[in-house]
């Protein structure tokens, strides 16, 4: 069965930043397709950054974030199902989201609003910033964040996995020791074995 895998960016960053990745894991998904579009508006915080963002966080709080989330939701499932439709994919489950970052935040609220029942979510470095209730979609969730984080902390994957929990979804955190807002080749690896479970074993709920 084909699957498409599709690489969501950080703020400020673009896809190329997250393509590398699907090198590393074509061996082990070698049905799968990878896709890694840019966000779709320019960053805004400098003039002098090329990048590219989900939602804007000039001036983002802890109070607002959840509205800017809401209001990206157009662009964002655009974009899934523009990728879709490339690829000749009708049904969400032949698809996987995997985040970094604002990146995160996006693919996470896709599955907590129900919005998109995928095979799988991978949210690196990211946060649930969905307000309650959530009424998410039957997707196992894979969270994965650096101890040492100091732009999003880690906590807030330990909020996630419990909040994605207590709504009824299969979710696997594992806070990485030594690791700053990144992924490193663990988190990799863990990754890819989960998109394989996912596919091949059965993982959905």
């Amino acid at each position: 069965m084909k699957t498409l895998v599709i690489f969501l960016h950080g703020v400020g960053s673009e896809g190329a930043a997250l393509i590398g990745l699907a090198r590393h894991w074509a061996q082990t998904l070698p049905d799968a397709v990878f896709e890694a579009p840019d966000g779709p508006e320019p960053f805004d915080m400098s003039p002098h950054v090329s990048g590219h963002q989900w939602f804007s966080v000039k001036g983002v709080t802890a109070e607002n974030r959840a509205a800017r989330v809401a209001a990206a939701r157009p662009a964002f499932d655009a974009t899934i199902t523009t990728l879709m439709a490339k690829h000749g994919i009708d049904d969400p489950a032949q698809v996987a989201l995997v985040g970094f970052s604002q990146g995160s935040i996006m693919a996470l609220d896709a599955i907590a609003t129900g919005r998109w029942p995928v095979a799988a979510v991978v949210a690196f470095s990211g946060r649930l910033s969905t307000p309650d209730p959530l009424t998410p979609s039957p997707t196992p969730v894979l969270l994965i964040h650096g101890r040492d984080d100091d732009v999003i902390p880690y906590n807030e994957t330990e909020g996630a996995a419990h909040r994605l929990s207590d709504a009824g979804l299969m979710v696997e955190a594992h806070i990485l020791d030594g690791l700053t807002h990144s992924i490193n080749a663990s988190g990799s690896r863990l990754a890819s074995a989960f998109l394989v479970r996912a596919w091949t074993a059965g993982l959905q709920i």
